[in-house]
């Protein structure tokens, strides 16, 4: 059982002030597997006032510095991918083969934003004014728990690249993976205070984040109550902040759609981290004249989405995170039964064989209308909405009729079309037929889903701001 008593503070490992002790459980099979001691509002403080003391001389260093800073990190990184995606698969319950890519991911953001230092106009100027850009200060970086690696190393990447010091407030729910990352980039090296770690609660170290007026910049991903609260409360204290926040994404099955195709790209979206993924295309809009061809194809398709052990790499849909999490998705899968919805595959219960851990078994709802619960409140696991629409129109009014606008799909054969449908969707990110990812791409949501950009240059000018020196 690991036991961690640790938070990571001006370039040490030290013993928290705080003395609350958190269960950690093994999602599998519900059994205990360590326990944490979380961090408090003065433990949060001292790393606060760290990244500040750090500040003043990091927020001067070249662009060249922090590029070698991004090539240790990257470095510390990857000599513990194997370590990372294994506490993934462990304490998260994330399939083995995503949990490797979610944590390649984070790793190479290092490499992405040391490209991206690259293209940023640091200097401007005309006549006899100069501009430059400059960090914004000492970052408060609260991430969640579905993709630990990817977060922190994203956020991470983009602050230090800009010159700014952090305090990360993980997930409590991540503790083990978090505790893997800091001792991998504990060995990069970075001067102390530039970052620290305090796992607590979000109503006690992320809130202290957001209320205490050193603290510059809030980057958070996770719910959009917090991510409202963050606002209310970061006003206080003018407050920049990013948040990535939830999602509902639709993905719009044209009538020209090759099936043996589209259907397995879109179930692959909609189960995409077990369903428990902002960016899972949770609403499939399928066109009403091929809507009987549609449910016989996903029938067959979904033969193939496995649920079971995430260490098995032939498995797609690990566990739900914890017992709370399964509980609401099986609220979900009983609320769209009761609003009427036609359940094709899954339904309520754990899955045959699984009953220990916090399993619920892909569900696939047809006949489903957007105004229904179900198509419109992220659920945050493995429950697709199927739609139907009559005409292009009508599906992208369907899929831009919803509070969320973070990320959207189109498929289908005719690109032209294709293009001309995704130009029209509310969405931070549009794929065309495929899951596709670029690292320097912005992501984050128009509307509920959140305010700002991440990613490549982007994510850094998110940590900068312009200075003006006239003469």
């Amino acid at each position: 059982m690991k036991t961690i008593t640790t938070h990571y503070i001006d370039g040490a490992f030290v013993e928290p002030h705080g003395r609350q002790v958190m269960d950690i459980i093994r999602p599998t099979d519900a059994e205990l597997i360590g326990r944490v001691t979380l961090g408090d509002e003065e433990d949060t403080r001292r790393a606060i006032a760290a990244a500040k003391r750090a500040f003043a001389t990091y927020s001067q260093s070249t662009i060249e510095e922090r590029a070698a800073i991004l090539r240790r990190l990257y470095e510390a990184a990857s000599a513990r991918a194997d370590d990372l995606t294994a506490a993934m698969v462990e304490e998260y319950g994330g399939v083995v083969q995503f949990a490797g890519l979610i944590v390649q991911s984070g790793i190479n953001a290092f490499q992405a934003a040391e490209a991206a230092l690259q293209e940023i106009p640091w200097k401007r100027g005309w006549n006899k004014t100069t501009v430059t850009m400059e960090p914004v200060g000492v970052a408060g970086l609260i991430t969640a728990w579905n993709a630990n690696a990817l977060f922190i190393c994203l956020k991470l990447a983009s602050a230090v690249a800009a010159g700014c010091t952090v305090v990360l407030k993980p997930s409590e729910l991540s503790s083990i993976q978090t505790w893997v990352m800091v001792e991998a980039l504990h060995e990069a090296g970075l001067p102390a205070g530039v970052f620290n770690v305090v796992t607590g609660l979000g109503t006690v170290v992320g809130a202290e984040l957001v209320r205490n007026p050193d603290v510059a910049k809030i980057s958070f991903t996770g719910s959009v109550a917090v991510g409202e609260q963050i606002m209310r409360d970061g006003a206080a204290t003018l407050k920049r902040v990013t948040l990535e926040l939830g999602g509902k994404s639709p993905t719009i099955l044209l009538d020209d759609a090759l099936l043996e195709q589209a259907i397995p790209s879109a179930l692959i979206m909609a189960f995409l981290n077990s369903g428990q993924a902002c960016a899972a295309g949770t609403r499939l809009l399928v066109p009403k004249s091929r809507l009987e061809e549609v449910k016989a194809a996903i029938s067959v398709a979904m033969r193939s989405i496995t649920v079971g052990d995430p260490a098995d790499p032939s498995i797609t849909v690990g566990p739900m995170v914890s017992d709370k999490q399964y509980d609401r998705v099986e609220g979900y899968i009983r609320k769209g039964i009761e609003e009427g919805a036609e359940v094709l595959v899954g339904g309520l219960g754990r899955p045959k064989g699984l009953e220990k851990g916090f399993y619920v078994k892909p569900t696939v709802f047809v006949h489903v209308t957007n105004d229904m619960t179900i198509a419109r409140e992220e659920i945050f696991g493995p429950v697709l909405s199927v739609i139907a629409y009559d005409s292009d129109d009508d599906a992208i009014r369907i899929a831009n009729d919803s509070k969320y606008g973070l990320h959207a799909a189109v498929l289908g054969t005719d690109l032209q079309r294709a293009r001309r449908v995704a130009s029209q969707i509310r969405s931070g990110r549009v794929v065309i037929n495929n899951m596709t990812d670029d690292p320097q791409a912005p992501w984050g949501g128009f509307k509920y889903s959140g305010v700002g950009r991440e990613y490549g240059q982007y994510g850094i000018e998110a940590f900068l701001e312009p200075k003006a020196t006239l003469e």
